[in-house]
């Protein structure tokens, strides 16, 4: 049997609250579970204590049978510090999407056209004076 430590939603719409459980892997996410081994209010400020709860002696405990945690509650038990960090890469995170990436070839072909205008010698006309109500005048 696949185990796995993981969230299951409980609360009313758009008000969140979940339950941290042992469950079969084949249940359904909201279904039935083994165990609850804590709960987890995301309404909650990050650094409230309340925020997140959890039986840690428990949790070793599923994680020693064999149970496999989520990825959200690896990172709840990195920062408990039941588990190490793991070194997490995601190097398409930072690329630009399509739209980025075509206004910014855009501007550099407008910068470069700007300075190619600027560098070539340009042909003054002769100025002229600017007529003044007192020139009008005569």
């Amino acid at each position: 049997m696949a185990m796995k430590i993981r969230l299951a939603r409980g609360g009313s719409k758009k008000r969140p609250f979940y339950r941290i459980v042992a469950a079969d892997s084949r249940m359904p996410r909201d279904g039935r579970y083994i165990e609850k081994l804590g709960i987890y209010n995301p309404l909650l400020p990050k650094d409230s204590e309340d925020r997140v709860k959890m039986d840690l002696e428990r949790v070793k405990y599923w994680l020693g049978e064999g149970a496999t945690p989520t990825d959200r509650i690896s990172r709840m038990l990195e920062a408990a510090g039941v588990l190490e960090k793991k070194e997490r890469n995601n190097p398409n995170k930072a690329v630009p999407g399509k739209k980025a990436t075509e206004r910014a070839e855009e501007k550099a072909a407008k910068a470069a056209a700007a300075a190619e205008a600027a560098a070539a010698p340009v042909e003054e006309a002769p100025a002229e004076e600017p007529e003044t109500e007192d020139s009008a005048a005569e």
